[in-house]
């Protein structure tokens, strides 16, 4: 039997790819992006062609350069959804509940580990709601200012999610250097038992 499930392994690694893309598009709204930078670039640019607008007409226009690419978070967003059900229903199954069973019989090492995937996956789970509350504030009859405040507290639990990413390929190098020789293989080609 393989260690990890071709269901597992799937949900994997497109959940890598879905969060990855997350972190990328709100890395570019927060830099290239920024409709603050770019409405002063705007600025300047009609400027010398002897334009003028306002700084709110700049920002508008920055925001609506930046809106298609948001677009895309939105979609991640509801892939992320998708995923995020569809591992808590992996987790009934073998490969999925796989890094619990022996938990209290593990090294300090790997309960830290485990400790770090169930925070994730809280992480990933409330970051799936609060997004969903966010985009649909209007139809559930959400008050805009609450619904700033979780925008708020999105972004601040985004944090964990922008940390966690460059640790776990970090610690995935490490494990497989030292005493889990073949980690990432494993869950390609799905290991042995």
């Amino acid at each position: 039997m393989k260690k990890w499930s071709v269901n597992f392994r799937i949900w994997h690694w497109v959940n890598a790819i879905v969060v990855i893309g997350l972190i990328g598009t709100v890395l570019l709204r927060k830099g290239f992006l920024s409709y603050k930078a770019n409405a002063q670039i705007i600025i300047d640019k009609l400027s010398s062609m002897d334009v003028s607008i306002t700084l709110d007409q700049a920002k508008n226009i920055a925001r609506a350069i930046r809106e298609p690419m948001w677009e895309w978070h939105i979609i991640l967003g509801y892939a992320l959804a998708f995923l995020v059900v569809y591992r808590i229903i992996l987790f009934f199954t073998q490969s999925g509940k796989q890094k619990y069973i022996g938990f209290q019989e593990s090294d300090i090492h790997h309960k830290v580990v485990t400790v770090g995937y169930v925070v994730i996956y809280a992480t990933l789970f409330f970051m799936t709601i609060s997004g969903l509350v966010i985009h649909f504030y209007q139809d559930i009859g959400l008050a805009k200012a609450t619904a700033g405040e979780i925008k708020d507290l999105h972004e601040a639990v985004y944090q964990v999610v922008l940390y966690f990413v460059p640790l776990h390929i970090i610690g995935v190098v490490i494990a497989d250097m030292r005493d889990e020789k073949g980690i990432t293989s494993d869950m390609i080609n799905g290991g042995k038992n």
